[in-house]
């Protein structure tokens, strides 16, 4: 007759490997599910006030709490990729020139930079006004170009479809979101006791925060600096946007990107619109991040500022385009819960 220990133990083994085989049909899909409840938790108010105006329809509620979420999150996607279809004939024509006539002449500000400005000049030098040179030379780096543009694709096309998959999911998130809440709540309770709902109440405030202070200003940014753009006349703006919005989580990020269309724009004769750039980004860009940013994070997720720049460099690494969202947002939670369990160890000696 099998003893009560055999029977706990294979009851264990059995959940075990139940419990390991359902994370690997659901490992290919844990990103976008981790994603589409940190979603489904940001916008929580939200759906709530959309549930009450539609009459308490909650399948309704969802769907159009999900449209809302598909236009806000994947219609930059579509605007990079219609602009970069737009731009694809005028490369084409800017790459004929350069096969036909080589490179302008190298200006003159170049020579001046320190270290290696006289070398680089040089260096353009040899392919101004010589298509054939030119041309040989790219043929060199052909191969690691299109090497980097494949992986390049690759990390992007599995970013877009990540992202359409958190949304699908986001969702049932939203149509079944108390329900799973109540279940979470429980789970916690088990493992943590009474402070259950204190450490949820934690980790939706940092959330929250990082959703609003970090990539919600890091996007308002983006936004602004592709109209100060587009409205300059420069070209690519979508694209350049992209790249503010990016380069935001970075201190001196965006003013590299306006700072270097005002230097475009100069260097084109155009040093009225070169002013107008700088004076967008500074007044307009810069007090997004100098103002409206630390006021945010301070009210859900106060966090060093390495957490986050490692979050969105990681998270991009391990998740692709999707971890610029959730590489910040997961190390941010993992801090907190860190630095309160850390806090409680200490103060326990003190409390008996």
């Amino acid at each position: 007759m099998p003893s009560p220990g055999s029977d706990r133990f294979l009851a264990i083994l059995a959940l075990t490997l139940l419990g390991a085989g359902c994370v690997l049909v659901l490992w290919p899909f844990l990103t976008a599910l981790v994603w589409a409840g940190i979603l489904a938790s940001t916008s929580w108010p939200a759906f709530l006030w959309l549930d009450r105006a539609v009459g308490g329809r909650r399948t309704l509620a969802a769907s159009l709490m999900t449209l809302l979420v598909t236009v806000v999150l994947l219609g930059p996607i579509v605007a990079v990729a219609l602009a970069l279809a737009d731009n694809v004939a005028e490369l084409g024509r800017a790459a004929a020139a350069l096969a036909k006539d080589g490179l302008p002449d190298a200006p003159a500000w170049l020579a001046s930079l320190p270290l290696a400005g006289q070398s680089l000049h040089d260096y353009w030098q040899q392919f101004a006004h010589d298509g054939q040179r030119l041309m040989d030379e790219l043929e060199k780096l052909a191969k690691p170009a299109q090497g980097a543009a494949l992986a390049g694709g690759r990390v992007v096309g599995k970013g877009v479809l990540d992202m359409g998959l958190s949304v699908f999911l986001a969702f049932f998130f939203f149509l079944y979101g108390e329900a799973l809440a109540r279940r979470l709540r429980v789970a916690m309770e088990r493992l943590s006791g009474e402070r259950a709902a204190y450490l949820l109440g934690i980790v939706r405030g940092t959330v929250t925060g990082v959703i609003y202070g970090i990539l919600g200003t890091g996007l308002a940014q983006g936004v602004l600096a592709a109209v100060g753009f587009a409205i300059a006349g420069v070209p690519g703006a979508i694209l350049l946007g992209v790249a503010t919005f990016f380069l935001s989580v970075v201190p001196v990020g965006p003013p590299l990107v306006w700072g270097g269309a005002a230097i475009w724009l100069f260097q084109q004769g155009q040093p009225g619109w070169a002013a107008v750039v700088v004076a967008w980004g500074f007044f307009l860009v810069s007090t997004v991040d100098n103002v409206i940013k630390p006021f945010i994070i301070s009210r859900g997720a106060s966090m060093p500022f390495a957490i986050v720049f490692l979050g969105v460099l990681g998270g991009v690494l391990a998740f692709g385009v999707i971890g610029a969202f959730l590489g910040p947002t997961l190390l941010a939670v993992g801090y907190r819960m860190a630095t309160e369990w850390t806090a409680a160890e200490g103060a326990s000696p003190g409390d008996g």
